[in-house]
């Protein structure tokens, strides 16, 4: 199980890796300024590294350009930046779901399927008003993104047909549930908070697996620039 979350820390099973949720779908889910899109790129980072140079890009990042830029990722320390891996992840920007779902939408006619898409902010992509009117509901922003991951679903489920994918979504959480949990449990078999734990670091955590009752916890924080990992270790319930 800790597998899982070790693919999100450098040097931590970055051989061999297998999908981070059986259904090839996953959220990561945590609150403002918790390290999401540092984690979100070391994971990418890790499958690139493990991949050969027959799947290129192996890794897609998709995120808002202005997002991306004005906050940068922080990753693990010791990582070459003259790295082969660098070359296998593709960036790409969307301004918004319509941008995203054109890129799903042609994901088929893809002459290389990447290992993972990565989507970070993807709760982000979907503004509340102008989806009220495209749709003419005032739930039209959970309609947009109820219509968004069922394509991108139909999408990771057509191209494992032929080459293992798998598909990674980060979102904004507020309390201790992930925003719009109800749409999201509809899709996604594997769901990962982020929380902090009072003293400057955040735990990432696993769900609880329902043959032990155990969830496991990766204790991290962001200290001049680097991504660092503390810990992986039980996580007690509450």
């Amino acid at each position: 199980m800790s597998e899982q979350l070790e693919r999100f820390f450098h040097g931590r099973h970055t051989q061999h890796q297998q999908p981070i949720s059986p259904a090839s779908i996953a959220l990561l889910s945590g609150p403002p300024f918790c390290g999401k899109t540092s984690l979100l790129f070391q994971f990418a980072y890790n499958v690139a590294a493990s991949m050969g140079e027959t799947r290129i890009p192996s890794v897609v990042f998709i995120s808002r350009r202005l997002r991306l830029e004005a906050n940068p990722p922080c990753l693990s320390g010791g990582i070459d930046p003259s790295s082969d891996a660098f070359r296998r992840i593709q960036i790409k920007y969307v301004d918004d779901d319509e941008g995203l779902r054109k890129y799903f939408a042609a994901f088929h006619l893809l002459k290389t399927v990447p290992a993972s898409v990565i989507v970070d902010d993807f709760g982000e992509l979907f503004d509340e008003r102008s989806c009220q009117q495209k749709y003419a509901n005032h739930r039209g922003r959970d309609m947009a993104m109820v219509r968004t991951l069922a394509l991108c679903h139909n999408a990771i489920v057509h191209a494992n047909k032929t080459s293992p994918c798998e598909l990674l979504l980060a979102d904004m959480q507020h309390g201790d549930s992930p925003r719009l949990l109800y749409i999201y449990k509809r899709w996604v078999s594997s769901i990962l908070t982020i929380r902090g734990d009072g003293y400057g670091s955040f735990l990432l955590r696993s769900e609880v697996r329902a043959n032990s009752g155990r969830r496991i916890a990766a204790k991290y924080s962001i200290a001049l620039h680097f991504l660092l990992l503390d810990e992986i270790t039980d996580d007690p319930l509450e």
